[in-house]
């Protein structure tokens, strides 16, 4: 990188290029080692924290996302060609390819964001790059009070949901907030427990827990095998004596095997899953438990309802504001799920309302880590509807 640095600068101050101004011969070489050793013009977006999201619909267009809002940015790409150099030189050194044989591919950067890639012909408008960007060090519950993502009584209740191993199911929306919740309630699980995540591209992050391994899936290889997938890895972190499974996100039959995990004694699971509202979360694990194996919608329901503890949804608004919008707890009545709404946000009066606190409250009491008088004060302040 130096090496390069250096004979740019060198050049630049030759002809022609001799009379540009001092911030022109520094633009120009930024733009030049930008494009030979970096992504070209999207390095100024990846620089920028504020921008949370990079879409390249085409050379011509680019956009991103800054405060959860899009806009369009004046950066366009040379052509077609330029703009397929950087995607190769993204998914190059992840031994993954992009060409008409395999137009489409996830992957991530060594910073740690997400990138998707389709081309044509199954873009018809040419190269389209996704770029998801995450922050260096992750949201902790406070910081998502602070920012409007939830109210300190919700933060208190989630962190004595962590502590107290109950099982968590995050719902919501694609770029709704999902992942950035799961880190922060990651975050709460104490330093002596050992933790397997599982994910499809890696994006949890773990600054400070020191007992953490991470597994991620791999697609197939150009000869269309090698493959392991969410599920393999599922089954497989259950034998590597984990005190937490944390799944990413439950999209396929690996449901069905973390369902078992949380009912065999791995209390404390976290993950999360797209769905539209908790009851959606019911139907969504129902329908994904299916694909692993042919059960009655019964038997998985009752699995589900054994299972999990807590269901968050949280969404994005369109001011662009990530919020948790209900809580609900869930527990297996009669043989049949029930969810029990603990609160709700209120669109119309702008406030979080309380209906009821989770059946389980009183079995913290029990726990090491959690003050039981601040439960107690806690739960005479709430204010329940």
């Amino acid at each position: 990188m130096r090496e390069v640095t250096a004979v740019l600068e060198q050049l630049v101050l030759s002809l022609p290029y001799n009379t540009l101004s001092v911030f022109e011969r520094t633009a120009l070489v930024q733009e030049v080692l930008n494009m030979v050793v970096g992504l070209g013009p999207l390095e100024e977006l990846l620089n920028d924290p504020s921008v949370t999201e990079i879409m390249v619909n085409g050379h011509q267009k680019v956009f991103f996302e800054r405060n959860g809002c899009l806009n369009e940015s004046g950066i366009v790409f040379d052509d077609d060609q330029q703009l397929r150099m950087v995607i190769d030189r993204i998914v190059g050194p992840l031994g993954r390819r992009v060409d008409e044989q395999s137009p489409l591919v996830s992957a991530r950067l060594k910073q740690g964001h997400r990138v998707n890639v389709i081309i044509p012909p199954l873009a018809l408008n040419g190269p389209v790059l996704t770029i998801r960007k995450f922050r260096d060090e992750i949201f902790t519950l406070d910081e998502l009070v602070s920012i409007g993502s939830l109210d300190s009584d919700i933060a208190k209740l989630l962190k004595w949901s962590v502590l107290g191993r109950k099982n968590i199911a995050v719902s919501g929306g694609t770029g709704g907030g999902k992942t950035t919740l799961l880190n922060a309630l990651s975050a709460e699980i104490p330093e002596s427990e050992r933790i397997i995540t599982v994910e499809d591209a890696a994006e949890l992050r773990f600054s400070t827990h020191p007992h953490v391994v991470s597994l991620e899936s791999r697609p197939k290889n150009i000869e269309g095998s090698g493959e392991v997938t969410i599920r393999d890895l599922v089954v497989n972190a259950l034998r590597m004596r984990p005190d937490r499974i944390v799944v990413g996100e439950c999209r396929g039959a690996e449901a069905l095997d973390m369902l078992q995990a949380m009912n065999t004694g791995h209390d404390g699971s976290l993950t999360t899953l797209h769905a539209n509202s908790p009851g959606d979360v019911i139907s969504r694990l129902v329908m994904m438990s299916r694909y692993g194996m042919e059960l009655p919608v019964a038997v998985i329901e009752e699995q589900i309802g054994s299972a999990l503890d807590l269901v968050v949804q949280i969404d994005r608004f369109a001011d662009g504001i990530r919020r948790v919008t209900q809580l609900c707890s869930c527990e297996l009545i009669e043989g049949k799920v029930n969810l029990s709404s603990l609160v709700r946000y209120d669109l119309s009066e702008q406030k979080y309302v309380w209906k009821q606190t989770p059946p389980w409250l009183e079995s913290l009491a029990h726990n090491p880590h959690i003050d039981l008088g601040e439960v107690e004060s806690w739960q005479a302040c709430l204010q329940l509807s």
